[in-house]
Order: structure tokens, then sequence, then C-alpha cells
């Protein structure tokens, strides 16, 4: 529910909405939306807008790091990086030289790691096994042919081409002139038909420089993977999608392609297009170049619950940083009735300048540079959190900001809050799904992850409208039954002191 991690519009803006909404209504695009499934359970999603001659494709994955199996974390974000990498035909020039070449170096590479982490390794065995890897792996490199799949669609006018991966999902997307359609089609089912862990040791060293850059190197993203590991002691949402180090420095082509093989199947994959394209066209080439996928057994489910909270939990980072402040409380899953009234009490107490928190905070007590807020952290197809973020001002103490906010929290549990309050989110929501039916690009990926979440890509309307259905009564009960301290972890940066040279150091 994306909607309720919105910004403030003005006025103006949400008036000048009204009737866009009407043209945005869900009559209106059912007119415009052919959806179809494969017999092999792929699901395609095809909406008619003939704004311009170009479509938008996107592939979109229930697979996220929440499925990746124990000592493996990281593994989806992986596959991610090697669908770029070509296939069969793509990204080499002798595919039957190079594939015994990528099964030797990851042999070397599997003999290599058993032996670097055993109990007592042999060093010089060590030094000899990390000799052969390098040999195999240069020698599989003479025949890549670097960045061919990029250059293939950059070539026939590609824009927008990324992947991302979350703790729920992973989706790959871009856009292309609309009389290369074609080319999209064989191009992606080739890579999620055929795929080539090709160049894959290399592209480990690139993850690190991610994982260092967004995690080691990131005092905020320190912060968050370790929030997550202490909030969450049971579930997989405590483990971080870049992955954890070990668990990256383990992982070899044999276990990917295993992942790949269980969760990469046609039925836990949603296939979005928007744009000048004919349905029927469409759905004759998802036969041709789809229709031989077979289907494969159900990927296995996440049966790990978290158990209850049993009391507040706490941790202090020292760190040479800005001070921040998060808290989280266990929250509910999208399906759940009460996830719509929490993520409208987020609303009205973090989102835009007329928010109770940052109004309160920021604007009258200047004691944060920032505080923001949302429900569903780190993901929502399971119960995650209620997330709180608060930024400390010059001279302001984070256990300052911190009481604050739990005054806020409280007078929302004692009074309630207003009709005009409640009215305000609705109308952000609104504004905001408006906002986001404006390109090829967020459309398709809005479909197919509604579809992919809730099975009817029609619920991108319907939660809009739900939403009227929550009144001022259930605010205040949810804010009273899940924004307890029992529920609620606190972890907090506070600035190192620097250490000062003693005399005789100088």
């Amino acid at each position: 529910m994306r909607y309720f991690k919105t910004i403030l519009v003005s006025l103006l803006l949400l008036m000048a909405a009204v009737p866009q909404l009407q043209a945005q209504s869900l009559e209106a695009f059912e007119q415009r939306v052919t959806e179809f499934t494969l017999d092999n359970g792929l699901h395609f999603i095809i909406i008619q807008r003939d704004v311009a001659p170009v479509a938008t494709f996107v592939t979109f994955g229930n697979i996220g790091a929440v499925d990746e199996p124990v000592g493996q974390t990281g593994i989806t974000h992986i596959f991610e990086h090697m669908a770029f990498k070509g296939t069969h035909t793509i990204g080499t020039t002798d595919i039957e030289a190079e594939m015994p070449l990528i099964q030797a170096q990851d042999d070397a590479y599997r003999a290599w790691h058993r032996e670097s982490t055993s109990h007592n390794p042999d060093e010089e065995l060590v030094a000899g096994l990390w000799a052969e890897f390098e040999r195999l792996r240069d020698e599989a490199q003479e025949f890549v042919v670097n960045n061919e799949f990029s250059m293939i669609i950059d070539r026939e006018g590609a824009v927008g081409m990324n992947a991302f991966v979350s703790a729920d999902a992973t989706g790959y997307f871009y856009s292309l002139p609309q009389n290369r359609a074609e080319l999209w089609f064989k191009l992606e089912s080739d890579r999620f038909m055929n795929p080539v862990m090709r160049e894959f040791y290399q592209e480990k060293d690139v993850i690190w420089e991610e994982r260092r850059d967004r995690t080691d190197n990131n005092p905020i993203g320190r912060l968050i993977e370790e929030f997550n590991s202490i909030a969450f002691s049971a579930h997989p949402y405590r483990n971080p999608p870049i992955g954890w180090p070990s668990d990256i420095d383990a992982v070899t082509i044999r276990e990917t392609l295993a992942f790949y093989d269980t969760y990469f199947i046609p039925q836990n994959l949603t296939m979005a297009i928007a744009g000048d394209v004919d349905p029927a066209e469409m759905r004759r080439l998802a036969e041709k170049y789809f229709g031989s996928w077979p289907a494969r057994e159900d990927s296995p489910r996440v049966v790990t619950v978290e158990p209850p909270q049993r009391g507040e939990r706490r941790f202090t980072i020292e760190d040479q940083s800005q001070p921040i402040l998060m808290i989280g409380y266990k929250s509910v899953d999208e399906q759940h009735p009460d996830f719509a009234p929490i993520s409208m009490l987020a609303s009205i107490l973090f989102d835009g300048r007329t928010s109770r928190m940052y109004r309160s905070l920021v604007v009258d007590e200047q004691l944060a540079l920032q505080v923001q807020g949302f429900n569903g952290f780190p993901g929502t197809r399971f119960p995650g959190l209620f997330l709180v973020l608060g930024v400390p001002n010059a001279g302001v103490e984070t256990a300052e900001i911190e009481q604050r906010i739990y005054e806020e929290i409280e007078r929302i549990q004692q009074e309630g809050v207003t009709e005009s309050e409640l009215e305000r989110v609705r109308t952000q929501a609104r504004a905001s799904t408006i906002r986001g039916l404006r390109s090829n690009m967020n459309i398709a990926l809005s479909f197919a992850e509604t579809h992919a979440r809730t099975g009817d890509w029609r619920n991108t309307f319907r939660d809009i409208d739900r939403l009227s259905e929550v009144t001022v009564e259930d605010i205040q009960r949810v804010a009273q039954e899940y924004l307890i301290p029992r529920a609620r972890t606190v972890g907090k940066i506070i600035n190192a002191e620097t250490p000062v040279a003693s005399e005789s150091e100088n």
C-alpha cells in the first residue's frame, strides 16, 4: 500500500485532481486492461495506453529476501545481478566451451571455501585451491561478451532498465518503443528460462561494494540492519536483503541455481505491459515465447511465525554520526483488517507538514530536524513493524525526542483523532494513487505488484475505497492495541566521543 507513504500536496493540487480521479477510475481502467494466465501459471496484465508509441514491460516476482534459505541470505539479490549477464545465446562467444569452465570454477571455489573456513585450514592447500579457482575464472572470462544483454536493448531504444529486490518481492523493468515488443518477449523469456551464472564471482565483488556502500559505511544502513535483527527474533524479516557477510562469501553457483529452480517459477511471476500495444498480439507473443516454460512444484512457503514479544528491546550504537532514533512496534500483515487503520494512523502522525509529529517536534518545538514514520517495515506479506525515525536537532538528546514521540502517541490513545485529520489522509491517499497512474512505468509496476500481492490488480482502487470504512474509533483502538511498550524495539545512534590524545602521545 504505497499510498500510505505519501507527501502532503497543496489544496490546489487536490482540487485539480478530482476530475483526474474520475478519469483514472477502476471502471475506466477495466475497459483498457486485458489479462490472461498461461497454462504454466504465468500471469499477464496488458494495459492499453496510446499516449505515445512506447510500452513499459515489468516482470514482478512474489520472491523476496524473506524466502531465502538459512545460510543463503542475499541470494535473491545475487540472482538479480545474474539476470543481466546473458543466456546461452547472449553474452558469450562459445557457450559449449564456457559452461564447463563455469562449473569447474564453482567446484574450485566450493573446495577453497570449505578448506578456508575449516577449523584448522591447511594454508598451503588454501592457496593452491584459490590459485586454481582464479585460473578457471580467468579462462571462463575469455568467452564473455561484456554487457551484451544491456547493449542489445539500449541499441533498440530502451530506457529505464533496472531491477529491485526487497524483503517481500523482486522486479525487473524497462521501456521500449512499441514496435520492439517482441524483442522484450524474446529476451525476457530467454533470461528467465535459460539463466547462465556468468561472471558470478566477479559480480559478488560488485555486491560486496554495494554492501559496503549501503550498510558497512553507512550509519543509517548499520542502524537498520541491527534494528531488524533485534526486532525480529525468529521471522526472516530479521535478515538484510543484501545478505549477511558470511553468506555472501559462502553462496555458490550451485545454490543460486537451486534457488532459481525453486522460486523463479511461472506461477510466482506476474508480467505487466503498459503502453500502445495490441492485447491480442501480446497474448500471441506470450504463448510463443513463454508457453514452453514448464510449471514446477509450488515453492516452499515461509512458515516461521514471529513469537509474541515479551518486553521492550533496546540497543545503542556509538558512531561518528548524526544521532538517529528508530522505534518500531509490532504490527500486522497487509491482509489483516487492522492494516488500513494502522497505516492511516501513521499518516496522521507523520505525513506532511500538518501532521502531528512534524508540526509538534519539527516546527513548534524545533526538537527534531526530521521525524518520519510508516506502517509495514521491512515488508507487508507478513506482520512487520510500525516504524518511527527521528533525527534530533543540534543540542537535543535522542531521549528527549523519544519521550515527545511517546507523548504524541499517548494523546491519540487517550483522546483519539478528528474527522478532519482522517479525511486529510484519505485525500492524500487518493492524490497519491492519481500521481502513481500517470505513467506506463508506475501503472505496470502498481498493477503487477497488486496482483501478485492480493490476486487482483483492481485492489489498487478498492484499497482506496476501503479507507472510507475506517473510523476515528478504529484509529484510536489500533493505537491502544499495537503501540504499546511491550511490543516496542528502540534503537539509536549516539555520537561517539572522539578520543583526545594524551600529552604523552603528543
